[in-house]
């Protein structure tokens, strides 16, 4: 349970007790993280949120903010030229010399909690909820996405197999990116109960075309963004040289939302019921998931 402990606990780790009081009544926030904006928007705090990077694309209140670039490319200059009260960034937002430069000109910057799973969801609503003076909200909001992921894993419990998943983050140039271990999709795909097809290597990497095939996905995971991009799942799929893995042959190619997917926001419980529905077409409908 979250307690008011834990959440200054969150929001005091990353600003530091005496900027936690300033940050808490902020009037204009940027959001650098669409898992962190989608939080705060949640929360019924967008009216405060002044611009977000490019990532922030749920609700659409939050895709329609004035951006600041690519969360791993932030400009400096264009952030401090918005004067923001505080920014929450993301653990990933970057580059290290842009995110120094803000701090050295006094910026307060909230930096979110690490890591993939659902167990870091309700701590990114706690810490978006402490450093926005928001913890009775960020308490109920937790307490609500928790009760509808064991909901979720309960109804999931019964599904007797687990197909292999391959998740492309990249089909541009024709070489896919796929994900392994230790990556948001490598989690979700765990969740969904089905079984990652890319192993034997950590993070996104480049795969060969006989790698790729080798790995004998049952179903590709693609997220949205990257379907469009080549035109569509099918023709990413066959973009990079896979129309003859299982997966393809069986139509089995899945495009999600990738924020969605792989953000780990209050949607996550969503996200894993669409996967699973999608991973156990027979069987869903009997769970009634």
């Amino acid at each position: 349970m979250l307690t008011r402990r834990s959440l200054l606990a969150a929001a005091g780790g990353a600003l530091g007790l005496a900027a936690f009081a300033r940050a808490a009544t902020a009037g204009r926030v940027l959001v650098l993280g669409g898992d962190l904006a989608e939080i705060v928007f949640a929360l019924g705090a967008g009216a405060r949120v002044i611009a977000a990077d490019d990532t922030a694309l749920w609700p659409p209140e939050a895709e329609a903010l004035p951006k600041v670039g690519y969360l791993r490319r932030i400009s400096a200059e264009g952030v401090m030229s918005l004067a923001p009260d505080l920014v929450l960034a993301s653990p990933v937002a970057g580059p290290a010399t842009a995110m120094d430069q803000m701090r050295a000109a006094g910026l307060e910057i909230a930096v979110g909690p690490e890591g993939d799973g659902f167990a870091v969801v309700p701590e990114k609503i706690a810490f978006v909820g402490a450093a926005l003076g928001l913890q009775a909200e960020a308490a109920a909001l937790a307490a609500r996405v928790e009760a509808e992921m064991a909901s979720v894993e309960l109804a999931l419990a019964g599904l007797p197999d687990r197909p292999s998943v391959l998740f492309l983050i990249s089909v541009a140039n024709g070489t896919p990116i796929a994900a392994g271990s230790g990556t948001a999709a490598d989690a979700m795909i765990e969740l969904a109960h089905g079984r990652n097809a890319a192993t034997g290597f950590e993070g996104y990497r480049p795969l060969s075309i006989e790698a790729a095939i080798g790995f004998a996905p049952e179903a590709v995971l693609l997220p949205d963004h990257a379907a469009a991009a080549a035109g569509g799942g099918a023709a990413a799929v066959a973009a990079v040289g896979l129309a003859e893995t299982p997966a393809a042959r069986a139509g089995r190619i899945l495009v999600m939302d990738g924020l969605k997917l792989l953000g780990f926001g209050p949607r996550t419980p969503a996200a894993v019921t669409e996967l699973a529905r999608a991973l156990h077409p027979d069987t869903a409908a009997q769970l009634k998931i």
